[in-house]
């Protein structure tokens, strides 16, 4: 796949730990990782970091981006839904979207998880949404349908897992390498990623 950049929402509250994986190993791919915000105002995550965005969301456009990646958020009822709206517009383009955690049940309150299999937190957290997608809930770490990925959020590496696959950001004896590493510290793992130079900081 060609290399773009891929656009990583960021909010008030975000949860810092659901994204890293993906970045670090999808920047050692060679893509090019931008954070988005609802204007360029610098935003607090969950930890308390400091993250200044590197556009607003009325720049986002699929045209430009390989991904929109959108983390959970502490105040996801609040801070998601303008996201939400881009992720449609994403998916209608045929540009993937990667929702985790918080993310997940606001894409379930915008309705589009409605026809899409998914996963997320918990069946019974998003039907709270009122959504009419429970028939095409899954339950697995994270889950790929096409262009939507959804993970919870204990599944950070699942999460990274899928990302990278779908972007074919590296082979898929890689990814399966460097998720084992990551996951379950499969020493066995880190030579194949040796061989790869890059992946993910881990060679």
């Amino acid at each position: 796949m060609e290399r773009k950049t891929v656009h990583v929402a960021v909010y008030d509250t975000f949860a810092d730990w659901e994204i890293p994986y993906a970045t670090t190993a999808l920047a050692g791919a060679g893509h090019h990782v931008a954070y988005v915000g609802e204007s360029g105002e610098p935003v607090i995550t969950m930890g308390g970091m400091q993250v200044v965005p590197n556009l607003s969301i009325a720049d986002l456009r699929p045209d430009d981006s390989a991904l929109l990646i959108l983390p959970g958020a502490d105040a996801w009822e609040k801070v998601v839904p303008p996201f939400a709206t881009a992720a449609r517009s994403f998916l209608r383009a045929g540009v993937p979207v990667a929702a985790i955690c918080g993310a997940v049940t606001g894409l379930a309150k915008e309705g589009l998880l409605d026809d899409r299999p998914h996963t997320g937190a918990a069946a019974e957290v998003l039907a709270a949404t009122g959504y009419r997608g429970g028939d095409h809930y899954r339950e697995a770490d994270a889950y790929t349908d096409g262009d939507l990925i959804t993970a919870g959020p204990t599944e950070p590496v699942a999460f990274a897992r899928e990302i990278l696959a779908r972007l074919e950001a590296y082979p898929p004896r890689v990814v399966d390498a460097w998720f084992r590493l990551f996951r379950h510290s499969d020493a066995s793992a880190y030579e194949v990623l040796a061989a790869h130079e890059g992946a993910g900081g881990a060679a």
